[in-house]
């Protein structure tokens, strides 16, 4: 993929959307370990966390869909109450955030309309 006619932003953006895979394998992991009853407070404390830096980073990128899907998702993990409520939330907001990544992805790589050119002038 050639990136020679993406904007700076759009290849700030490509850089970061291009780390979060192995993150969305780590946060799906997490959910089914919640839903085993085998993840204790601390772990699921750190993918809160992780889901906060996600939203901030995405937020800063102007990645605003992907921002709130993870806000979502972090609300959802320290929300009390019942883990099998809990964590088919997770999971729906998981696949969520999934969508919103491959749109923004689509949307990063895809190059913008040159905006520095004026139109022609239309003759006398």
């Amino acid at each position: 993929m050639s990136t020679g006619k993406l904007s700076a932003r759009q290849q700030a953006q490509l850089a970061f959307l291009q780390t979060l895979p192995p993150k969305f394998q780590r946060m799906h992991a997490v959910i089914e370990e919640m839903a085993a009853n085998r993840a204790d407070a601390a772990v699921v404390r750190s993918f809160t966390r992780q889901l906060d830096e996600l939203k901030a980073n995405a937020a800063a990128l102007n990645l605003t869909a992907l921002a709130d899907a993870a806000g979502y998702m972090a609300t959802m993990a320290r929300r009390t109450g019942g883990v099998q409520t809990t964590v088919r939330g997770l999971r729906e907001l998981l696949g969520g955030l999934k969508m919103n990544y491959e749109g923004a992805l689509r949307q990063a790589s895809t190059p913008e309309p040159d905006q520095g050119s004026d139109p022609p002038a239309a003759p006398r």
